[in-house]
């Protein structure tokens, strides 16, 4: 996967973004070319597109990132692509968001992964995962497990993204373009929930804690929901709750003692 011919050929859609219009001082649009100065850099219009945003000024805001994606820079076309899937100030469109984490892909593949950077491009595989799981109604993205698949691999084996590798778990658990492997499905889950990543930790904790085609270890298992519990984002913490305090319910005053200096060790690592 890590050859970049073999990872394009697996992200080529057949259509090409529209070019960008031509960017002002001001952030405005122009139908004149000259209206771009030849020294305006395309991160010198990310950041007056960022400052745009920052006050408010979303028109205007969008027409500098647009500049500089157009230009080639990343994390203005992530941002760009962050808007439109979320429709936040602009009309919400899953195919231009898409197309903007695709332009990521097709370009950085093969970036350093431990650049400040890389986690943007990272982040960019996993948004393509999710639309190739799902596809988007009346476009040419069709659902494809398969190719899901190969963009949360390659973002969590090439990159190390913690979302990635949870996304790539919850495949194998589910047994979704590929065949089950729970085995599999925990060390994804491992190496993300080491990372932070509270969905990871909930999972694995569960895992542990049941038994559940993993050797039973209550006690680790009660410690990674404590961390999930205690991490969870607000849309996660209803189902992480009621695994946390299914497992604490069924826990013994042994298990429970052993969870909580497993848990100080594992803060202790953390901070050193």
């Amino acid at each position: 996967m890590r050859t970049a011919k073999v990872l394009l050929r697996a992200l080529v859609i057949g259509s090409a973004l529209c070019a960008a219009p031509t960017f002002a001082l001001d952030g405005t649009k122009s139908d004149d070319v000259m209206a771009a100065p030849a020294n305006v850099t395309p991160t010198e219009a990310f950041r007056s597109g960022a400052n745009w945003l920052k006050n408010g000024e979303t028109q205007k805001g969008v027409h500098s990132l647009e500049y500089a994606a157009e230009k080639g820079h990343a994390i203005a076309q992530w941002k760009l692509g962050r808007m439109y899937a979320e429709g936040d100030g602009v009309t919400q469109d899953d195919l231009k968001a898409f197309e903007y984490f695709r332009r990521i892909a097709d370009s950085h593949a093969e970036d350093n992964p431990d650049t400040p950077q890389a986690r943007f491009v990272a982040n960019a595989f996993v948004a393509l995962g999710h639309y190739y799981l799902d596809g988007i109604p009346k476009t040419a993205v069709k659902a494809d497990p398969d190719r899901a698949r190969e963009m949360f691999g390659y973002a969590a084996s090439y990159f190390r993204d913690p979302d990635a590798q949870y996304y790539l778990a919850r495949l194998y658990l589910d047994g979704t373009g590929i065949p089950a492997d729970p085995r599999q499905a925990a060390r994804w889950f491992g190496l993300s929930a080491q990372k932070g990543q509270c969905q990871a930790q909930a999972m694995l904790g569960a895992m542990l804690f049941s038994g559940e085609h993993v050797p039973r270890q209550a006690a680790r298992g009660l410690m990674w929901l404590t961390l999930a519990k205690d991490n969870a984002r607000t849309t996660d913490q209803t189902w992480v709750a009621k695994l946390y305090d299914s497992a604490y319910e069924q826990s013994t005053e042994d298990e429970r003692a052993l969870a909580l200096k497993l848990l100080k060790r594992w803060l202790e690592t953390r901070r050193e």
